[in-house]
């Protein structure tokens, strides 16, 4: 079985494939030549970057790129990181394979370029594959229109149950910078008043939401819910968000449900892979210019 792990020549390599890469997944396998563990995994990962097509897997030598090894924190070999959209995701040390598969699947999608896209604001992205969905959740959704299918764009919507309040809380499985929502909804159901908090401790009811003053609230029209609308947040604000909380008060026309067909948030991760961070100086390591 022919293998499609890429070998990086040179420290410069790494930037180019994640920027290349796109929202798909990048599994990077940094191994040496002397490590035992890394030869014994190494056809069971030959065999994974065949069944898992739209992923891109590398290697690096971490004697020969010393440099890309440290700036990544390496630090025991086989060491595999899990990149998305230049976004360190999930780590792993050691040469499991069976652990290594599983969290490979967790970041795999077959459909990443439809799920994630190109973001409709320059420098930021789509956050929904950085969504900790287990530690979501939403307050007086029906049990049919559920807030998972609000985060997905593979059909089904999100409805409140009896009445048309609604809290959201979206937890995050690293911290992000905040830029924008996105809410695509039917005008007459569509929210109008929305309080926004951040890393709370946890959910908050509908009596605190109410009382509480929020980060920012959204007066929002029936343009901003229109597909392709970016409703504005206040992004110096949010800069090191764990969890955003938002509180639907009412909906635009007095409607007894809320429905929001996709909700989206744009951003970018605390921790996302600089590409000024891999230019290298002229000239060789040690000297002055």
């Amino acid at each position: 079985m022919a293998s499609r792990i890429k070998q990086l020549q040179s420290d410069e390599d790494l930037a180019t494939e994640l920027a290349n890469a796109g929202s798909k997944l990048v599994v990077v396998d940094f191994f040496a030549t002397w490590c035992g563990p890394c030869r014994a995994i190494a056809p069971a990962l030959a065999e994974m970057s065949v069944r898992y097509p739209m992923a891109v897997f590398l290697s690096v030598d971490v004697d020969q790129l010393e440099e890309t090894a440290r700036r990544e924190g390496v630090t025991a070999m086989p060491t595999f990181i899990m990149y998305r959209q230049r976004v360190k995701v999930d780590t792993q040390k050691g040469a499991d394979a069976n652990v290594l598969e599983q969290k490979i699947k967790k970041w795999y999608t077959t459909e990443s370029e439809e799920e994630t896209g190109d973001s409709p604001v320059k420098g930021h992205m789509d956050l929904a594959f950085l969504i900790n969905k287990s530690g979501s959740e939403c307050l007086n959704e029906s049990d049919e229109h559920t807030f998972d299918h609000a985060l997905n764009s593979k059909g089904g919507y999100l409805e409140s149950d009896c009445d048309e309040q609604l809290i959201m809380n979206l937890a995050f499985n690293q911290p992000v910078k905040l830029h924008s929502l996105r809410m695509t909804c039917e005008a007459e159901n569509g929210p109008k008043t929305v309080k926004l908090f951040i890393n709370q401790p946890h959910t908050l009811d509908f009596d605190s939401a109410d009382g509480m003053e929020p980060l920012q609230m959204l007066h929002l029209q029936p343009d901003d819910l229109k597909e392709g609308a970016i409703i504005p947040l206040k992004y110096v604000k949010l800069q090191n968000v764990m969890s955003l909380t938002l509180f639907v008060k009412d909906n635009q026309s007095g409607a007894e449900t809320t429905r929001i067909d996709h909700f989206s948030v744009i951003g970018s991760s605390v921790s996302a892979t600089n590409m000024a961070d891999f230019k290298r100086v002229a000239g060789k390591k040690g000297e002055s210019h």
